[in-house]
This record gives C-alpha cells, sequence and structure tokens, in this order.
C-alpha cells in the first residue's frame, strides 16, 4: 500500500508548487513526485530530504538553488532559463548515508552543479544523460558514469571545477565546444586527467576516459612500432570523437604520476617519454611524439594527433632519434639583429631528404617545406608552405610546435627520424 500526502500550491523564496506535487510513501522510503510543474526563480531556494522523482508529466524548472539530498530522477523536462546562470543543483549527503542515484530516461540540463557526497568509492551513480552549460564543482565524491545509461557531458563555456582523488569522474565524459578542455576523469580513486586543445567548431564533440590496472586489455594490444621501447602497461586514456564528420583535429596532452606510472618510463621524461597511440588498423601502438613539461609532469603531442582511440606513455629509442646530429635552435627573433633571425637547424644539409612543420597552439600548420636549409629556404616568421593560414604573413609572437623529419642512412641502410618539441616566436 502507498499512502500520498497532497501539497497544496505554496510560493516560498521563489519557489512555485503546483496541487500536483505528491510525496509518495512506499514500505522502505518517501519519495518527493513532480506530476505537473516546479519552478525555482533566482534566489529562490528548493530542498527535498527524499527521493527526487520527475515523471513523465514533470516539468521541472529551475533558476534558483535546489539540494537534493537523495537519488534522483528525470524522466521528462529538467531544464533551466537560457539567459538564467544562476541554476544551481546540489547532491550532497551526510557522511555515511550511501551513495545518491542519478536516473532518468531524458536528458537533463544543469547550469551550475554542486558534488558533496563524502560516500566513500562511489558517491554518484550517474544514470543519466547530465548536461553541464555552467560547471560542475567537484568538491567531493566519485562519479560513476554508467557505460550504457550515463553521460556527463560539458557543453560551450562549460568547466570542471576543483577535480581530484577525491572528486572526479570515472567513465566517459564529453566535451562539446571550440575550447581547450582538461577531463575530470580518474580511475580507482585516483584523478588522472587529459587534456585536448581547441577543437575548430563549437559543435565539436570528443569523449574521454581512463583506465588502469586494466592488464587483459594490454594483453590483446602488445605490439609496437620499432622505435617505441618501454610501453606503459598500467594505464591508458581513451580520447574519440563523437562524430565522423568533425572537420577539426586535437592534440592531446597526457600527464604521468609515479603511483601508475612506470619508474622506468621516468627515467629521463625529457628526452624519451611520448605519447603513443593504438592503431587499430595495423594492430600495434605507434609514435604521437611528445613536448614534456617538467614542471607540470605533462607531456603534449607536437601537432594535431593522427587518430584516435587509446593512448598511453611510452619511452623511445634515444638512439634512433640521433641527438648528435642534428641541433634544434628553438628561439626565432627576426629582427634583423643577425641572432636568431631564422629556425636555426644545424646540419639539416646533411639529410637533404627532410621536411620542416610549423604549428600553432592550436594545431594548425602555419608553415612547411621540405630540403629546409640554412641558404634561403628557412622560416622566418612568416607563413608559407603549401597548407598553411594567413599565407606570407608574419606570425604573432608565441609558442608554436615544430616537427622535423630527415633521413638517415648508415650501412644497415635507411630510416626516417622525426624531432619534434617547442618554438618561441618573438615577432614584437
Amino acid at each position: 500500500m502507498q499512502s500520498k500526502k497532497i501539497y497544496k500550491s505554496v510560493a516560498l523564496f521563489g519557489l512555485v508548487l503546483p496541487a500536483t506535487v505528491v510525496a509518495q510513501q512506499t514500505k522502505e522510503k518517501e519519495v518527493f513526485v513532480n506530476n505537473g510543474v516546479i519552478s525555482v526563480a533566482n534566489g529562490g531556494v528548493m530542498s527535498t530530504l527524499y527521493d527526487f522523482d520527475n515523471t513523465v508529466n514533470g516539468n521541472m524548472k529551475n533558476d534558483g538553488i535546489v539540494y537534493y539530498y537523495q537519488s534522483f530522477n528525470n524522466d521528462n523536462l529538467y531544464h533551466h532559463s537560457e539567459k538564467e546562470n544562476s541554476s544551481t543543483a546540489v547532491f550532497t549527503k551526510l557522511e555515511g548515508s550511501g551513495k545518491q542515484i542519478i536516473s532518468g530516461s531524458k536528458p537533463s540540463d544543469f547550469y551550475h552543479i554542486v558534488l558533496n557526497n563524502p560516500e566513500k568509492q562511489v558517491a554518484f551513480d550517474l544514470k543519466n544523460e547530465a548536461n553541464v552549460y555552467g560547471s560542475v564543482d567537484f568538491q567531493d565524491g566519485i562519479v560513476k558514469v554508467d557505460s550504457l545509461q550515463g553521460m556527463l557531458t560539458f557543453h560551450q563555456g562549460a568547466q570542471a571545477l576543483q577535480p581530484s582523488d577525491k572528486s572526479h569522474a570515472e567513465g566517459f565524459v564529453e566535451k562539446i565546444g571550440n575550447e581547450e578542455f582538461q577531463y575530470p576523469k580518474g580511475d580507482k580513486g585516483m584523478y588522472r586527467y587529459a587534456r585536448i586543445s581547441a577543437p575548430e567548431g563549437e559543435k565539436d564533440s570528443y569523449q574521454g576516459k581512463y583506465n588502469t590496472e586494466d592488464h587483459n586489455f594490454f594483453r590483446v594490444r602488445s605490439n609496437t612500432s620499432g622505435v617505441i621501447n618501454l610501453l606503459n602497461k598500467n594505464e591508458y586514456w581513451t580520447v574519440e570523437r563523437a562524430k565522423d564528420n568533425l572537420k577539426g583535429d586535437v592534440m592531446l596532452t597526457l600527464s604521468w604520476d609515479e603511483r601508475t606510472t612506470p619508474k622506468e618510463l621516468l627515467v629521463n621524461p625529457q628526452e624519451e617519454l611520448h605519447i603513443v597511440r593504438w592503431d587499430s588498423k595495423q594492430q600495434i601502438w605507434v609514435d604521437q611524439g611528445g613536448v614534456v613539461d617538467l614542471d607540470k609532469k605533462e607531456i603534449t603531442t607536437p601537432t594535431s594527433v593522427k587518430g584516435y582511440g587509446f593512448f598511453t606513455l611510452a619511452t623511445v629509442k634515444t638512439d634512433w632519434l640521433l641527438d648528435g646530429d642534428v641541433v634544434i635552435y628553438n628561439l626565432v627573433s627576426p629582427n634583423g639583429d643577425g641572432k636568431n633571425d631564422y629556425f636555426i637547424i644545424d646540419n639539416i644539409e646533411r639529410f637533404p631528404n627532410n621536411t620542416v612543420e610549423i604549428f600553432n597552439r592550436w594545431g594548425v600548420r602555419v608553415y612547411e617545406t621540405s630540403n629546409y636549409n640554412s641558404r634561403g629556404n628557412v622560416f622566418n616568421g612568416y607563413s608559407d608552405g603549401r597548407v598553411t593560414v594567413d599565407k606570407s604573413e608574419l606570425l604573432p609572437t608565441g609558442t608554436y610546435y615544430y616537427i622535423v623529419t630527415y633521413e638517415y642512412k648508415d650501412k644497415s641502410g635507411s630510416r626516417m627520424i622525426k624531432k619534434s618539441g617547442y618554438l618561441h616566436l618573438e615577432t614584437n
């Protein structure tokens, strides 16, 4: 038997409850049920100590602050005003009171979300498509994103605030928009982010996930290309395009952490550590290059990734990179003082079968040439090449990425060598 308590329409702190809102009491618990319309105005505050159920007939509009102390379900319309940025949903519980299930057959549109549940391991079980247009404040509690029913989507302008070991998302997180984004993801109670550069379009969509201690994954993905020395088999990141028809690509930044990244990979990270990608067609791990930031313990692909799917870290064979043969200077200041007026690559003339590519921070190629040398065919701050932007225009001051590829020949034959890194251009 269920008993229902019917509430009359009331207005409190900007909250309007029509008579169709009920609390249903079952043998196990009471549920706050909306069969009509609830509207929380800007400045209004609402809270429920019961499970919240927005039924197939319910319409919940929140422009104020709503506190959910138990589970949440949305089967119809949960939204906020398009121009209202005060809408906040706070999911919180007292310590030891258990996880909160966030479910529903229809997507829920939030502006700000605050997550604050001290439950260990999994505090929030996300079985709903949660769309975020403002921010998610990861104060406390891990979000487990259900692989079949759940999705946490950050739209244009949305941010992930304060993710940490104690509060992050485990499972797929989606980013839509043309902004740089750091995924608030982790696994096994560890926050292990990945970051993508800004894609081209506002509707571009990329999904990310992190996994650790998945030994079966690497058991069937053990083949590596020749340049790879040691492969990180403790962890991997997934970055996928949500749509195959996207125009732009992204650069990828991964981090390392002594808790998960094997110490053998961190002996000489600045020289040896690269990002590698699993090439599903070739069934092999391939080198994506890497520019290392020791202070941040990060590594970034020097240009847009060549494909999507699974990524991890690896060391490369430095003897294949021949550091003593070609020396690259990473400052260009074309001011006519005779110092660093062009991109200097010592000894590149010894390897005429070469290409030089330079990309801006968004991964757009701004310079490309072959047979690079110091006698005219050089980069001096101007966009040039076959596929560039603003051709023949002086590029702005900033940090760029370079890729230098050249053919090396010895008694064993020939092989193509690739070097990449940061390049600072000063044109002011």
